[in-house]
């Protein structure tokens, strides 16, 4: 029987949080090839299922259905690139978990199987609280990222001003001292100068 999981589908959904873990969105040509090759695994994990029986074969469908929405939502996280569309992937991940966890729970009896299906429903319960916590806490992150760039850019701008105002205090006091050294000066010699010094310092 061919081997089949979900997990290994989205081991690097729990990941994709971070800022920039993803690219951009997909080009339509790798989103539609994406799609195909996601349904034509579907099909032929549905063939495989088909050749079990009884609960097995139940436990194969809820598997390869499971993965079949898994990859899905895990290729719209890769398409559209936005912590939703991320926190949508793990919640099917979860979803698809719980399915084949309550399905292999059938081969249970009485109080083992309650307490099975309590498990797996526990086990889905925090796998999206945990999708929940990523998602609020990538937001935050990326908020405060966004908030710090700005911070960062005001700083830059508000130190290139400083520099500027400084640059220009300390012409007019270079202006100041070289006007004093004119009056010196009379006549022409005088003026000479003072039309030198108003061109080095940007003087009108």
């Amino acid at each position: 029987m061919k081997k089949f999981t979900i997990t290994a589908i989205t081991v690097a959904v729990g990941l994709t949080f971070s800022a920039g873990a993803m690219a951009g969105t997909m080009s339509k040509s790798d989103y539609k090839t994406g799609m195909n090759s996601i349904a034509a695994e579907y099909k032929s994990d549905k063939t495989i299922c088909e050749s079990l029986s009884g609960n097995a074969e139940d436990i194969c469908k809820a598997e390869a259905e499971g993965k079949e929405k898994v990859a899905k939502a895990d290729l719209e996280a890769r398409n559209k690139n936005t912590n939703e569309a991320r926190y949508d992937a793990l919640v099917a991940k979860a979803d698809a978990d719980y399915a084949v966890a309550k399905e292999k729970c059938d081969d249970q009896a009485g109080n083992v199987k309650d307490v099975c299906l309590k498990q797996a429903k526990a086990a889905e319960t925090a796998a999206k609280a945990d999708a929940k916590s990523q998602m609020k806490t990538s937001k935050a992150d990326n908020k405060a990222n966004k908030e710090s760039a700005e911070a960062r850019k005001e700083a830059r701008e508000t130190s290139a001003d400083a520099r500027q105002d400084a640059a220009a205090d300390k012409r007019g006091a270079d202006y100041s001292v070289a006007k004093e050294k004119c009056d010196a000066l009379a006549g022409g010699a005088k003026d000479g100068c003072m039309n030198e010094a108003k061109l080095k310092y940007s003087r009108k």
